[in-house]
């Protein structure tokens, strides 16, 4: 069976390391912050022995901070235990060729335990998974989208950072959403962006400016969920080493900047088996035709979104961008084809799907895609009613539930969930309680520049 273009066999790539084609082979997993670790290898060690015993990593990359500093407090992995390794297991179905690196090939890995084989039970790609087998069980599987916004920048990285991340000149100076000439200005970078994805086995459909300053989107095309995260990954990777090497820079911060729209990874979702949405049915609901599959999954989705939120909002920052009237929701509702909802129904058929517009683009893909599968998966089997269907502007709906108002709400609402705590297993609960009220804590303890602007001479 011939692959998509960009991805490769064992043999397709055995057969360019012997040309010279390919000379290095990245092998990555992704972190809690959905960053890409791992190891480069020659290539041709690679084939000689990486692609089938695999590589060791060490274990504390589940357990540092964004500074890369081992943080205490974790069970899975401490200064007590020694610091370990796990293995890290290249899943060759996500070997492809990393075209915006020079003659690079990519793998994405599995983390297993070295002793046990099992699957590292915290690492974000074993939670996807687990949801993955939980789907099969019941004969079912998920085809995903998640539409990644970005702010690009005429500065570079280096430069931002010696300015402080202040100051930064975007790709564009007026609201572009859907602005071809606006959006022209920033095709030396968006082009070369599709291209490169396209060559690297992540097939784009689209690009588009966004509402604001310099933001972008680039859509890539649907595919199974799991798929789907290690695209998203890829993409973000992709984006960032091209802008690198190009003398710009792009950020997917929930929210860049007070008073510019927030970056969001709205996700799209459905059920299928085999060549049947399982969403599609008879059953009328407000406008739609659906199945009582769709009207349990959306209601179990819903029901469940404020205590997995810190799979969707996972930074402090995220919490900004849920403004009124930002395009970003504050509300748990349903409509269709409406954007100010938190979930928003669009399709029809065997496009009928559900939009998810809560997670941010700081989003760990593999943890906001297995904490809406979970939720979902609860409706069914629980027989979870959705609320009946808002129209309007449900910004203006205050008696409409909210989404939590900052990561420290949150959190307490992920850590004390029964229903969390059942599907990750008290381990891996515990565990990102304590990820995410580390991150919380960090950002207490930081003096920030509004609070030096606000109180150096006045207070």
């Amino acid at each position: 069976m011939q692959l998509p273009r960009g991805m490769l066999s064992l043999e397709d790539l055995k057969e360019r390391v012997a040309s010279g084609v390919v000379e290095t082979v990245i092998v990555a997993f992704c972190d809690h912050y959905g960053r890409l670790l791992g190891k480069r290898f020659d290539a041709e060690f690679f084939v000689e022995s990486v692609f089938d015993h695999g590589t060791h990593g060490c274990d504390y990359l589940l357990t540092t901070d964004m500074e890369m500093e081992p943080v205490a407090g974790y069970r899975f992995a401490n200064w007590e235990l020694g610091y370990g390794d796990f293995h890290m297991v290249p899943d060759l179905s996500t070997l492809r060729l990393a075209s915006w690196l020079e003659r690079t090939a990519i793998v994405l890995c599995d983390l297993k335990n070295e002793k046990t084989h099992d699957l590292v039970a915290p690492a974000p790609r074993t939670i996807l998974r687990k949801q993955v087998e939980n789907l099969k069980a019941k004969g079912f599987s998920a085809n995903a989208a998640t539409e990644l916004e970005y702010y690009v920048f005429e500065t570079s990285y280096k430069e931002a950072a010696r300015q402080g991340m202040t100051g930064l000149e975007p790709m564009g100076w007026y609201l572009e959403d859907y602005h071809i000439l606006q959006g022209s200005r920033e095709e030396k970078f968006t082009a070369e962006a599709r291209r490169h994805l396209k060559q690297s086995g992540i097939p784009v459909e689209n690009s588009k400016g966004e509402w604001g300053l310099g933001q972008h989107e680039v859509n890539v095309r649907y595919a199974e969920v799991l798929e789907m995260a290690d695209r998203h990954s890829l993409f973000k990777q992709c984006l960032k080493e091209l802008a690198e090497f190009m003398g710009n820079s792009v950020t997917f911060m929930a929210k860049f900047r007070s008073g510019q729209a927030g970056s969001s990874s709205h996700i799209h979702l459905s059920l299928w088996q085999k060549d049947e949405n399982l969403f599609a049915g008879e059953e009328s609901l407000g406008p739609l035709k659906v199945s009582e599959t769709f009207r349990h999954f959306l209601g179990g989705w819903i029901g469940h979104a404020a205590e997995f939120m810190p799979f969707y909002a996972p930074t402090v920052n995220s919490y900004k961008r849920f403004e009124d009237g930002s395009w970003a929701p504050t509300r748990l509702a349903w409509s269709y084809d409406n954007r100010t909802a938190g979930f928003r129904v669009v399709g029809q058929g065997k496009s009928l799907r559900i939009e998810c517009r809560i997670p941010g683009a700081d989003c760990n893909p593999y943890l906001a895609l297995a904490a809406s599968l979970a939720s979902g998966l609860d409706g069914i089997d629980n027989k979870i009613e959705p609320p009946d269907m808002f129209t309007g502007d449900i910004y203006a709906a205050q008696d409409l539930p909210r989404v939590p108002y900052t990561l420290k709400e949150a959190t307490e609402l992920f850590s004390k969930s029964d229903f969390v705590q059942q599907v990750l297993g008290k381990e891996v609960h515990d565990h990102y309680s304590h990820f995410f009220r580390t991150e919380q804590k960090a950002f207490d303890a930081y003096v920030t520049d509004w609070e030096r602007q606000r109180y150096f001479e006045r207070i």
